[in-house]
């Protein structure tokens, strides 16, 4: 789109898909001076958005919202974070597609940005630290799932493995299984027992994050049965208390 055409241009939607996005841009009037797609990858969106003047430009929450608006804000523009949520404008539309969401979007947005209800991500330093609560969340689900398969598997034989922690399992359950289960059951034990090593070394980087950079965790875990995982989670999940 040319220069002078951009000068236009006030108000911006952008419908994230997970590959490809709808944007429409709005002049002052509500008129539409261009409808396109682009790739959702971060070279298409700096190139596209990079030297056209601060527009305000708005996208739904989502998968990709968040390093969009981190994107979108450095070039200068102001964004507006939909909550999909409450929008059921675009979410209950009868005319689902996504280049008359993106339109939808911008004339929110021109109109006023309140209709969005906007929301405002979390700091990139707290969703750091969140994926770290998020990533031992997957390896003890995984590990769950192990053991459970290992006592189920163990049934059908007669034998019931020993009730303890996955660790101790690790050490118990090869003097109960059979000789003829052992081939099957060895690689998983293997593998629980790695998990667990995985899981402790998350635990001590959580407890290391709650008591030298969260450190108005320690008021909340004076509750009891409140530990530096419970507390961390629920600290990382608030993030700014002004948010609300």
């Amino acid at each position: 789109m040319s220069r002078s055409a951009w000068q236009r241009v006030t108000t911006i939607g952008i419908d994230v898909g997970d590959r490809s996005s709808n944007w429409c841009a709005l002049d002052d009037d509500g008129e539409v001076v261009a409808e396109q797609k682009i790739p959702t990858r971060r070279a298409a969106f700096a190139v596209l958005f990079d030297g056209i003047g601060r527009k305000r430009i708005a996208i739904e929450a989502g998968m990709h919202s968040r390093w969009i608006t981190h994107l979108l804000e450095a070039l200068g523009h102001e964004v507006l974070v939909a909550n999909s949520r409450k929008l059921q404008l675009i979410s209950r539309s009868r005319q689902k597609d996504d280049r008359h969401d993106a339109r939808n979007l911008a004339r929110l947005a021109r109109f006023d940005p309140q209709l969005l209800h906007p929301i405002q991500h979390r700091s990139q330093t707290s969703q750091q630290h969140l994926e770290l609560l998020r990533a031992r969340d997957v390896l003890v689900a995984v590990r769950t799932k192990l053991v459970n398969h290992l006592r189920g598997a163990a049934k059908p034989f007669g034998i019931r493995l020993p009730k303890c922690t996955p660790s101790a399992l690790v050490k118990k359950a090869p003097a109960v299984v059979p000789p003829e289960l052992s081939d099957a059951m060895a690689p998983l034990l293997e593998m629980i027992k790695s998990l667990s090593a995985q899981i402790r070394n998350y635990d001590r980087r959580i407890e290391k994050l709650a008591d030298h950079t969260y450190t108005e965790s320690r008021a909340l875990r004076q509750v009891s049965g409140v530990g530096s995982l419970t507390a961390l989670a629920f600290m990382l999940a608030l993030d700014d208390p002004r948010r609300f």
